[in-house]
């Protein structure tokens, strides 16, 4: 009986480190077969990312790239180490590169991700580059998929979206893991980092101006205004990234390191979200948000900005959100009023995740079907065009 070749697939990403997109992969990752799926990633990042020794133990491959839109170089890694079913592009509007040189090696299923709403670049040679990547995508994708009808109107472009040009595929996560956390744990952690006896406000996310960290810093100040004096609040901030040492600083200057813990990067985020009593996720922009996802299936009352997409809300009468001008007294009196915690009902979360469509098996199922929808067909594609 003739072995079965592996389904291949070359996911383009960033770098594997801890972000909402990359956990997201992971979580599919750790629960697929295998000896039949293979998961390969190309990266931009020269140093070794958070999970790139977990990739290599479930034998995938990373291959380091140096220049972000070398054409040349995509089709290299796809004709040297493939051939691939699929090519699998999550690098917003680079994803018409990596697609186009998909194409060209002759991959038959190749798609663009869009995974947020958003980036921090914005100027005319920027937006005639956004303008070339919609139609190369459009041209070159085989699948479009989008976490968000908001993340899709931005890679894709609003007409594509109302033409329905697109396929909505829910963030996911493996909700059961946040449902509950070890309690001796839990325990541990807050009195090694002095927060028992304390109202824990919580945020978990890279240190960027996305996450929006000043606004925090506003918001901690502001409850100095509104807290009673007999309570006692602490800022718990999970994550690492290029703006830590600036928040540190600025939390110092303002006063305020006493009340905010800084805890870094951490592999048991559900001991840390079942360590707070409030979650704050005030993002200037976001594709949907994979922690809140995780919050609300820890049981948390979450307080978010205007920038979360709806698909977030998991209608647990958990998600409230505001608007960032709103100010911070408001985000402080708001935080401080959902901050007792009630039991959370397990069951109830659990329904929500399976009707939603973010469980794993059923985002693994449809993922599948979209990797397996032209094996075997021909493709149009020149795959002895060399570059």
């Amino acid at each position: 009986m003739g072995h079965t070749k592996p389904l291949k697939i070359l996911h383009v990403v960033g770098a594997m480190n801890r972000g909402g997109t990359e956990t997201m992969l992971m979580n599919i990752y750790r629960n697929i077969d295998h000896e039949q799926v293979q998961f390969d990633f190309i990266s931009y990042s020269q140093q070794e990312a958070d999970y790139d020794q977990e990739i290599k133990r479930n034998h995938g491959r990373v291959f380091q790239l140096t220049k972000t839109n070398s054409l040349k170089q995509i089709y290299d890694v796809i004709k040297k180490y493939g051939p691939y079913d699929v090519v699998h592009a999550h690098t917003l509007f680079h994803c018409g590169i990596a697609n186009l040189a998909a194409r060209l090696a002759g991959v038959k299923v190749r798609i663009a991700h869009a995974h947020t709403t958003f980036d921090e670049s914005n100027n005319v040679r920027r937006n005639l580059y956004m303008k070339g990547m919609r139609v190369i995508i459009q041209l070159f994708s085989t699948n479009l998929l989008a976490c968000s009808r908001g993340a899709g109107a931005y890679l894709f472009g609003r007409k594509g979206i109302a033409k329905q040009m697109y396929s909505y595929f829910p963030n996911t996560i493996d909700y059961a893991t946040f449902l509950t956390a070890s309690a001796p744990e839990v325990q541990q952690f807050k009195k090694e980092a002095g927060l028992e006896q304390r109202i824990v406000i919580g945020h978990v996310g890279r240190f960027t101006e996305a996450k929006n960290h000043h606004f925090l810093l506003n918001i901690m100040q502001a409850a100095k205004t509104v807290v009673k004096k007999d309570v006692s609040l602490t800022l718990l901030l999970v994550g690492d990234g290029d703006m830590r040492a600036e928040i540190e600083a600025e939390a110092a200057n303002r006063g305020l390191q006493d009340v905010i813990h800084f805890a870094g990067k951490r592999d048991d985020v559900a001991t840390m979200l079942h360590s707070m009593d409030v979650f704050v996720f005030p993002s200037t922009f976001e594709g949907l948000g994979l922690v809140l996802l995780e919050a609300q299936a820890s049981g948390l009352p979450c307080v978010v900005s205007e920038a979360i997409q709806p698909e977030a809300d998991l209608k647990l009468d958990l998600m409230h959100q505001l608007d960032l001008a709103d100010g911070p007294v408001l985000w402080a009196q708001k935080m401080l009023a959902l901050s007792s915690k009630k039991e959370a009902d397990t069951q109830k979360i659990t329904r929500r995740f399976e009707e939603d469509g973010y469980s794993l098996t059923k985002v693994i199922s449809t993922l599948m079907q979209i990797y397996q929808a032209n094996k075997g067909e021909t493709d149009e594609a020149n795959t002895d065009c060399v570059l």
